[in-house]
């Protein structure tokens, strides 16, 4: 996939350095152990400003114990793998509708009789089941769960004297209101679609419409989505879409040619108010050294305030294949990775949400805001994570934010949906 929520932009040299390095400890590792009669096994995660930890975490358990020697995979083609039938002894990275794939087929093994997959808290646990499942197995650990929503500048909305919007109507009264006061209300980066795809869109059609029930629906109905079928992408989510243009008009006026990295370094500077983008940027925004004080909160999009809620993503997951070299010792693995002392402090660095029923609530005063969505249940998986790769979903969500016409390109949406739909 492109680059995504939870895994924006590419490797950088520092964390590629870093992880090279840890990547060489845990291979040196492995060697010593194999030579001592410990089996190696292989850990394939590949989340780039995470590869220094789990490259330490991999020296920690081989280092721990003398039966199993990890090797801190960052490298492989995952798909080309299993079609080679050598896939990594135990996966862990971001949940999307690749690995869906992969659950759907029966390729991952069952993890229902660990300890661990009955400490998953459910709501969390059926997140997975979002994507097609495979039945009667729990083929996915979720990891780690982050948490995308608007973020704002505190300082602006206290100078203008501004309270958190909780309805739709407030929302554009804050816009408003900033717009007056000559001030950017949002700070967009139309350059690279995926920041569309996964703010403006997600936001809007997560607030209005079941997501879930939505793709659902429209599995069911496969080919034969179009004008006349009760759900499709131009009946359902033009409405959303068409909130989402309304929020356009609110952007900075070279959204179109402004990046990923623009964003972020606007945001540090304090040249925008909000900002739609996961914690993920968060990282990128403290890197400018700035004193800017940020939160978030979740986007309205109805007149309800009962209606909030949170954009997630599985960001990390953990999975075994059936193919794998080393079955024991990836379980082993797995659950290393999940004591609270292990898996607890890894998403208080990066930003990120408990999976598990006794998991600490996060006390990072740019995320607080969204604990009690998340303690509630309150969230939805982004819309644009569930249309496959060859409809260039991202391309048109982008086109619209230029000034494209909601209508026909919904209507194209339906339409390479039933073509796709058709050939399979």
């Amino acid at each position: 996939m492109s680059s995504s929520p939870g895994e924006p932009g590419p490797f950088t040299r520092r964390s590629l350095l870093a992880g090279a390095g840890g990547a060489l400890a845990a291979t040196a590792l492995s060697a010593c152990a194999g030579a001592s009669g410990a089996s190696e096994l292989t850990l394939y995660q590949s989340k780039p400003e995470a590869i220094p930890r789990f490259s330490q975490l991999a020296a920690e358990f081989s280092s721990s114990q003398q039966r199993f020697a990890v090797q801190h995979d960052i490298a492989t083609n995952l798909s080309a793998s299993f079609v080679r039938n050598n896939p990594p002894d135990l996966g862990c990275l971001n949940y999307n509708l690749e690995m869906g794939r992969f659950m759907e087929r029966g390729a991952l093994s069952d993890l229902s009789d660990l300890p661990e997959a009955g400490r998953i808290r459910e709501d969390v646990a059926e997140l997975a089941d979002w994507y097609p499942t495979y039945e009667g197995r729990t083929s996915v650990l979720p990891y780690s769960v982050t948490a995308a929503s608007v973020i704002y500048n505190r300082r602006i909305f206290d100078e203008h004297g501004l309270e958190v919007p909780t309805t739709w109507e407030e929302m554009l009264a804050v816009c408003e209101t900033l717009q007056a006061a000559e001030v950017t209300p949002i700070y967009a980066t139309f350059l690279d679609a995926w920041t569309v795809a996964q703010g403006l869109f997600d936001y809007t059609v997560g607030g209005l419409v079941d997501v879930r029930a939505f793709y659902a629906a429209m599995t069911e109905i496969g080919e034969d989505v179009g004008p006349e079928s009760e759900v499709s992408f131009q009946r359902t989510l033009l409405e959303p879409v068409q909130r989402m243009t309304e929020l356009v008009a609110f952007t900075n006026r070279d959204a179109n040619n402004r990046a990923y990295g623009d964003g972020n370094t606007a945001m540090a500077q304090g040249e925008a108010a909000m900002y739609f983008q996961g914690p993920w940027a968060f990282g990128e925004i403290e890197k400018a050294g700035t004193d800017v004080e940020l939160g978030t909160f979740p986007l309205p999009v109805t007149d309800d305030p009962a209606d909030l809620k949170v954009r997630v993503n599985i960001d990390l997951s953990l999975w075994i294949p059936e193919a794998a070299n080393e079955q024991e010792g990836a379980r082993e693995l797995a659950q290393f990775l999940m004591r609270p002392e292990v898996q607890d402090p890894y998403n208080a660095e990066f930003l990120a949400f408990g999976t598990t029923e006794d998991a600490p609530p996060v006390t990072d005063e740019r995320i607080v805001e969204m604990q009690q969505y998340y303690d509630e249940g309150r969230f939805y998986m982004g819309a644009s994570q569930f249309i496959p790769n060859s409809i260039p979903a991202e391309n048109y969500i982008q086109s619209i934010a230029g000034g494209a016409d909601p209508e026909p390109v919904l209507a194209r949406m339906d339409a390479d949906w039933a073509r796709l739909a058709f050939r399979e």
